[in-house]
């Protein structure tokens, strides 16, 4: 049975008739709306789309097959089922052919306009779920080529940007230097509805603390000493897009007090002005260390922290995820490769062994600058670090760094065989079913 949320649109000039069709659709769960004209239709649909319209063809002013050719350019996708006199009987077999869901002839039944609607709400409701799970796959196949890996904790980061991006929840990314948080940020803003609008970055540890107000909230001409003209400020500039704070745990106790006023009030006003400007922007917010803790101490206003942890999303370190190492560097060598002019460097099992073992202090950011040199060909070792060895307490275990090799080769394997595991194992030159149990091992997956 339908839901009461399920919404149609009934277009007819005859009150009764009019009323007919909406009691017997309303007594079945349908919420209804009437117009007597395609005018007044158009108005109601540019405030809801509803899931299915029902509409006489012989209308004042526009007919009904005017409204159906207009809804054909913005949803194909809905239905709009005509009801015509005997006399527009083969006008609307025409409509059918160019896009119309159905038509029922003059007079007609109550339980039959009920079965029509029924069948056309349920062939919506499937056109919205593919038209949905379509753009899920999309989200994740973008996903996918911007933010690498294949361990489980990057899979399920990727899931949860794809399950909030669409939202307007205020969003606290927690991750280490080099992990990735700006990335992150980003992939949210252009998987969101505000994808068109700006995506402004501020690094709130790198602003000079006699400034940080005028950046932030802008100023007037003459609010201070220097301030010679306006200022937009990075808030108001970012409206109708998204603000990523960078380290907000850095942000003055001063400055937390003015942006929670602008969260709750969704209104600012610049330096030297009494006057508020409303703004609607996203709040994405980043910390390199604990702020729930730091809000606990009284280092970072509580308030302020509960405002913005409404979503939360924790990048995993790079020694965490020692699987995506050979992906990663791959991905990295072959970017700089195509902006260099140079060859692909080739990893031999000795260099794969430094690689996985070294444990990457500066996460990403620190293998793509080993990746950048290495195709540059100014490594005298590979990697880097490979003159001077780590110290212990840096060091995997051998069973760590055996392990991390062989998810690192498999992962690699699979990712150039999309997936396939019997041409994973040919390339690592194994017996399919030694690969399937070392998969099983390690907790990966083919495609």
């Amino acid at each position: 049975m339908p839901s009461s949320a399920s919404h149609v649109l009934v277009v007819e000039d005859d009150p009764d008739v009019r009323l007919g069709c909406e009691q017997a659709l309303q007594l079945e769960g349908f919420s209804t709306v009437g117009a007597e004209s395609v005018e007044k239709a158009i108005r109601l649909i540019s405030a809801q789309m509803p899931a299915v319209i029902v509409s006489d063809i012989r209308l004042p002013g526009r007919d009904g097959l005017s409204l159906q050719k207009e809804m054909q350019g913005i949803d194909p996708d809905l239905p709009v089922i005509l009801i015509t006199g005997h006399g527009d009987v083969s006008t609307a077999v025409q409509a059918m052919r160019t896009g119309a869901y159905d038509f029922i002839e003059k007079p007609f039944r109550p339980d039959y306009l009920v079965d029509v609607v029924r069948r056309a709400f349920e062939k919506r409701s499937l056109a919205l779920e593919v038209r949905d799970l379509r753009r899920k796959l999309d989200k994740t196949a973008r996903l996918d080529q911007r933010i690498i890996g294949r361990s489980p904790a990057i899979e399920r980061l990727r899931q949860l940007i794809s399950d909030i991006a669409g939202t307007n929840a205020s969003v606290l990314i927690n991750g280490e230097t080099g992990a990735g948080k700006e990335l992150v940020a980003r992939c949210l803003h252009d998987l969101s509805a505000r994808k068109n609008g700006h995506f402004v970055a501020i690094n709130c540890g790198g602003l000079p603390e006699n400034l940080v107000e005028s950046e932030i909230f802008g100023h007037e001409a003459g609010a201070f000493t220097g301030a010679a003209k306006r200022r937009i400020g990075k808030i108001e500039y970012a409206s109708g897009g998204t603000l990523f704070l960078d380290e907000v745990e850095t942000m003055p106790i001063s400055v937390q007090i003015k942006l929670l006023r602008v969260l709750q009030e969704r209104t600012l006003e610049r330096l030297g002005s009494n006057t508020p400007i409303p703004v609607d922007c996203r709040i994405i917010a980043a910390a390199k260390g604990d702020l729930g803790k730091m809000a606990e101490s009284g280092a970072f206003r509580a308030d302020l922290y509960y405002r913005l942890n409404v979503a939360s999303l924790n990048l995993p370190a790079l020694r965490e995820r020692p699987e995506d190492i050979a992906l990663l560097f791959g991905h990295f060598a072959e970017e700089q490769a195509a902006v260099h002019g140079r060859p692909v460097p080739k990893l031999d099992a000795a260099a794969m062994g430094r690689l996985m073992s070294y444990r990457w202090p500066g996460n990403v950011r620190e293998l793509r600058n080993v990746a950048d040199r290495c195709v540059l060909g100014i490594e005298r070792g590979f990697p880097p670090f490979a003159e001077a060895a780590p110290t212990a307490s840096a060091q995997l275990s051998l069973p760590q760094a055996v392990e991390a090799f062989e998810r690192a080769m498999i992962s690699d394997a699979l990712a150039r065989a999309d997936g396939n595991i019997g041409r994973a194992a040919q390339a690592l030159q194994v017996p399919k079913s030694t690969l399937h149990d070392k998969m099983g091992k390690l907790g990966l997956t083919g495609g």
